[in-house]
């Protein structure tokens, strides 16, 4: 037994504060000068987690309590990155289940749950937010009660100890009665209730790699933790897969633990420990890295297989490469190989030509952060509408993938949300009052049917509606789904738009561009009204003469132009569409840019 050290995890779902309560034990707990300036949101370091204010990967992070070193793994609470939760509870010994004290429950709260009470963790259940105006404590936990029942938790794990919380006020309690002064309640539950990590100092060292992460000055770096024995900077190790087969020998060229959002060199470390090791190049995730004399690899999770997956491309627009710089398919190939590398939830494949990539992903949010990051990175490129992976049956049965889709909504708009579940297949589960006007809908939807509902749910609801989802299971093929209906606006001309053109225009349909937007012939500019396409010249300039009555020229007012998000605009195109993705713009525009093209194509099809 190590008595000074404890390995515990933090899940939740996504936006019920997992990251912020973290900042908070780490300021009371010493890890900062009082002079320090520290960041909001510490573990979230990359820009796009700080924008959308969402924990995109898991990290590690450690902090000292009563001279008891206590490793915290801060965990995605997005369900499109729910297979990195299931591996990071490997390194766990006990687990911290956040709950929202309004919300309660939610999908990826569930699906965590079920991961954590499988593996034989014991929880601690953390009512957060309880400073809120609409907090409802005391049904939340009857609410997470009925869910451990749910998943067969057995009478320990039912046993489970409750504080009260308010991540970003810094306090915890056991009653809500009680002071609330600080967070030390729950670091004193956190050393009594976690066991320590059973460890074997007397076996040759072995560690089982769970994250892959990569450092511009050390390259690959395994993050994991070591099961047995212990090492030293320079041991001769080798890495060995799920079937016993040796991947590659190397040498520990640099050992790291975790001190607050840093990584701390040191020489030795043991088993317990959660570490971060450098110099294996081949090495992957669910790989043992070990001692030569180790012969059989440590048991771990299998990475959950993609459900859906965009074709990306060269960009072959008329503005192609006046915006990116890395703009060949050779380059595109590279990034997302190196991508397919470090990130295990990523499956890459490529077409004989090696010029069209597919990339395979749990949800369009997981492929969408990708896309973004390779924007940002000065890539230019094209992406196709995602599409669902289907499987098939012992049978012979096409199969696609389900997902639980759990829906809050205002009472009024029940009946419009129902309906459109109902038109893309899906199977109402359960329907309840949630108190305070609201209605829970519970569906069970096919993910191709919820591919751009996102646009019609938040019309639907006026903005009001939460809408969360999750990975089900794979079911029988669903049938033949509407998709959108409505057809699109395509610019015959290239040039640049004018105001006067845009404006005799709007009566067409919503406009996705402004005044002086560059544009091209083939792009999409608009959405019409009807459910065909139609070819618009929005470079039409008003005829200018010689003769000009006062007051007969009427003032130009456009309406603003419709903005979408990468992951909205990449839900909205057809099989026939495409979207173009550069460091500064997002353009919609159809496969075949000229006319002719395009109803050639038809007829073929």
């Amino acid at each position: 037994m190590t008595s000074k050290l404890r390995n515990i995890a933090i899940i939740a779902h996504v936006d019920h504060g997992k990251t912020t309560l973290i900042d908070s034990i780490m300021k009371q707990t010493g890890m900062f000068r009082e002079n320090q300036q520290v960041n909001e949101r510490l573990m979230d370091s990359g820009d796009l987690e700080k924008e959308r204010g969402i924990t995109i990967l898991a990290k590690p992070t450690s902090i000292t309590w009563k001279d008891v070193r206590i490793n915290i793994i801060d965990t995605p609470g997005h369900a499109d990155f729910g297979g990195e939760v299931e591996r990071v509870l490997g390194m766990a010994d006990g687990v911290i289940i956040l709950i929202d004290a309004a919300e309660g429950p939610m999908p990826q709260t569930k699906f965590v749950l079920g991961k954590a009470l499988a593996q034989g963790l014991r929880p601690i259940v953390v009512i957060n937010k309880v400073d809120r105006q609409d907090t409802r404590s005391e049904e939340v936990v009857d609410e997470v009660f009925d869910l451990f029942v749910a998943l067969d938790a057995n009478d320990k794990q039912l046993d489970f100890p409750i504080m009260y919380a308010a991540g970003r006020e810094g306090w915890s309690v056991k009653n809500l009665t009680d002071t609330r002064e600080n967070l030390h309640p729950l670091l004193d539950l956190i050393l009594e209730h976690v066991k320590e990590p059973e460890v074997d100092l007397s076996q040759p060292f072995a560690m089982l790699a769970t994250l892959l992460d990569s450092d511009p000055y050390l390259g690959r770096c395994l993050i994991g933790r070591v099961v047995h024995g212990s090492a030293k900077v320079n041991d001769q190790v080798k890495s060995i897969n799920l079937a016993g087969d040796q991947i590659e020998v190397g040498r520990l060229t640099k050992l790291f633990t975790f001190r607050g959002a840093d990584r701390v060199p040191v020489d030795k470390v043991t088993a317990g420990d959660i570490i971060c090791i450098a110099g294996l190049t081949l090495t992957s995730v669910a790989d043992t890295i070990c001692n030569p004399e180790v012969t059989e690899p440590l048991r771990s999770t299998p990475i959950d297989p993609p459900t859906m997956s965009v074709t990306i491309t060269v960009n072959d627009s008329p503005f192609a490469g006046t915006e990116g710089k890395k703009v060949t398919s050779t380059a595109i190939r590279e990034r997302l190989l190196a991508e397919a590398e470090t990130n295990v939830a990523i499956t890459f494949e490529e077409n004989d030509k090696k010029d069209a990539f597919q990339i395979g992903g749990r949800g369009e949010l997981q492929i969408g952060v990708l896309i973004e990051q390779m924007r940002r990175e000065g890539f230019e490129l094209t992406v196709s509408r995602p599409r669902v992976l289907f499987k098939t049956d012992e049978n012979g049965s096409q199969m696609e993938p389900i997902e639980e889709v759990i829906i809050d909504v205002d009472d009024e708009f029940t009946s419009s949300v129902v309906d459109g579940m109902n038109q893309r297949k899906a199977e109402m589960k359960d329907m309840r009052a949630a108190g305070a006007g609201k209605t829970r809908l519970t569906f069970l939807a096919p993910s191709r049917g919820l591919i751009g509902y996102q646009n019609k749910f938040l019309t639907d609801t006026k903005g009001t509606g939460v809408i969360n989802r999750i990975f089900s299971k794979y079911d029988s093929f669903k049938g033949r789904i509407i998709g959108r209906k409505y057809g699109t606006l395509i610019s015959t001309n290239t040039g640049t738009a004018v105001a006067y053109a845009i404006f005799n225009l709007q009566d067409r349909g919503t406009m996705f561009i402004g005044h002086q937007t560059p544009v091209y012939a083939g792009m999409i500019v608009g959405e019409h009204t009807r459910d065909n396409d139609l070819e618009i010249n929005v470079l039409k300039g008003k005829q200018l003469t010689n003769v000009r009555a006062s007051g007969t020229d009427e003032a130009v007012k456009l309406s603003a132009p419709r903005r979408m998000s990468l992951e909205e605009m990449m839900a909205y195109i057809n099989e026939d569409e495409l979207l173009e993705v550069t460091p500064k713009s997002l353009r919609l525009r159809k496969r075949f840019l000229a006319a002719i093209d395009r109803k050639r194509n038809k007829k073929i099809a």
